[in-house]
């Protein structure tokens, strides 16, 4: 019996018919499948060609579905997902704060099956399930608690040709493209099974879009762009662990010797001279506005390598609260401008409901009580306009493109990842470092106090890297650029079109008056 009539254009994936009940299970499997495919192709892995197939394989799974069923299949898609890519999360504080953001977090997949299963029954349904995945990221990036970026599609494409698509659309874009190659490739499949050559060829083109649009977007020309010479700073911590925050003083002597290292290495003339230097997250935890000595210590080094130091700096507020600042230290004139963190991670530098959620998990009582800062991110430094995006803050769009939109010409993440020890999160963290660099056509500094450092031109390109819990420091010359890539420009834009893209196609169609 066939699908519809021969009146109707047949939807792009038609309804099946009503498997066996073993076929229940064998979907399940292949759910959880395409969710552990989509975290085989995040770094510190290669396979980024392993998240289009991913998008692929949960597709066919949700072909025909109900919305309910959809949405069962894709939670576990999403558990298959982040269980793997999070247990950071709760590598020191057990593994109840790694499961709970694990099975939150997977709810937004749940959401993409059954709007996937929903859309499936309608014409265009690779584009319109595409734009389905950007929604579902979109809502996860905002809420609970400000949202948790983490894993999106485009954070774990920096190893394929789908990056420079960042610079055109942002990451927003580059998901867009990872979804629909993924959809249209169900597309033709089913196409060439049911012998509709036409549809088959018509969704095969637009599958290849993606990839042939990526030569025609224009990358940052580096060649002919100034250059700035930059040191990043990796002063290393005493112990991996949360001990570590025990060990203040000696992190930040860490970072003091590590950059008078760096000062008895220009004078030897073994290295040139940076024009800044940039220190990491945390790397004085000792507020040095209130304490002489960690203020001296800091004035050494600057007066050491004689030009302005970014210290990551702790703040006391007075009020029982703190601030996580990226601190101008100059090497006469001592702090000037700052950039105070604006994105705090929650149930970690802050907690939400603290009086209720310590009721019922006395342990979060752990969490810090900083407070979030204002401004565009922008701070000055040696006559360099750099955009500040600490730690946490790289992973959300709009916190890195207002500083790119307020001048800067160079970006810099500083950050500090001792207390997730040799997990993966470094890596994925870096790799969002250089998607930004894409998109706004910048390069980055990323400066960690255990690593990964690392030196990124605006092609995404490490130039330079630093292993981890190891003492080091990066010096390089780097493009730095006032030109405004099309993604800062349109900033997110490209993520509302494919939301309400998604929206439209989800709305209740008109149904053709039929004769009597």
């Amino acid at each position: 019996m066939s699908e519809g009539t021969g009146a109707a254009a047949p939807a792009a994936f038609a309804v099946p018919r009503r498997g066996p009940r073993w076929a229940v299970l064998v979907r399940a499997a292949a759910s959880i499948l395409a969710g552990l495919m989509l975290y085989a192709s995040f770094p510190p892995r290669p396979g980024w060609w392993l998240a289009p197939l991913a998008v692929a394989v949960l597709t066919a799974v949700l072909r025909g579905r109900t919305v309910r069923a959809g949405f069962g299949y894709g939670y576990l898609a999403g558990l298959g997902f982040f269980l793997p890519l999070l247990p950071w999360v709760g590598v020191y504080v057990g593994s109840v704060p790694w499961l709970a953001l694990a099975a939150v977090e997977a709810l937004a997949v749940g959401v993409f099956g059954a709007l996937a299963a929903a859309l499936g029954r309608r014409p265009g349904a690779p584009v319109s399930i595409a734009a389905a995945w950007v929604l579902t990221e979109a809502l996860r990036a905002r809420i609970p608690f400000g949202g948790f970026p983490w894993g999106r599609l485009a954070f774990g494409q920096t190893e394929g040709p789908l990056l420079q698509l960042a610079s055109l659309a942002g990451a927003a874009g580059v998901g867009f493209a990872v979804a629909l190659i993924g959809t249209t490739v169900v597309a033709v499949v089913i196409g060439v099974r049911e012998r509709r050559p036409t549809v088959a060829v018509g969704w095969m083109l637009l599958s290849v879009v993606p990839l042939v649009a990526v030569p025609l977007v224009a990358v940052a020309d580096s060649a002919s762009s100034p250059t700035v010479t930059v040191a990043a700073v990796q002063g290393n911590v005493p112990r991996m662990g949360l001990e570590f925050n025990a060990q203040r003083r000696a992190v930040l002597d860490n970072h003091v010797a590590a950059t008078e290292r760096l000062a008895a290495d220009v004078v030897a003339g073994r290295l040139p001279r940076p024009q800044l230097v940039v220190w990491p997250e945390n790397s004085s935890d000792i507020d040095p506005l209130r304490h002489r000595d960690a203020r001296a210590a800091i004035d050494d080094a600057a007066a050491a390598i004689g030009v302005p130091i970014l210290v990551g700096a702790v703040l006391d507020n007075g009020d029982g609260t703190s601030s996580n600042s990226a601190l101008v230290w100059d090497p006469v004139t001592g702090p000037g401008d700052r950039h105070l963190k604006q994105r705090l991670v929650p149930f970690g530098e802050y907690l939400p409901l603290r009086p209720m959620v310590e009721r019922v998990w006395p342990a979060a009582a752990q969490a810090g009580r900083f407070v979030p800062g204002e401004g565009d991110g922008r701070v000055d430094l040696n006559g360099v306009p750099v955009g500040v995006a600490t730690c946490y803050e790289v992973a959300f769009d709009e916190a890195v493109a207002e500083s790119v939109r307020a001048g800067a010409e160079l970006l810099v993440v500083p950050t500090n990842n001792a207390t997730f020890g040799r997990t993966e999160m470094t890596y994925q963290q870096l790799a969002m470092s250089r998607l930004r660099a894409v998109e706004h056509g910048r390069s980055v500094v990323v400066a960690a106090t255990s690593g990964v450092s690392a030196l990124i031109d605006p092609e995404g390109t490490v130039t330079d890297r630093s292993a981890m819990f190891t003492a080091d420091v990066l010096v390089g010359e780097l493009p730095v650029s006032t030109r405004l890539t099309w993604a800062t420009r349109l900033g997110a834009a490209p993520e509302a079109v494919a939301v309400a893209a998604a929206v439209l196609f989800l709305l209740p169609r008109r149904r053709n008056a039929t004769a009597p």
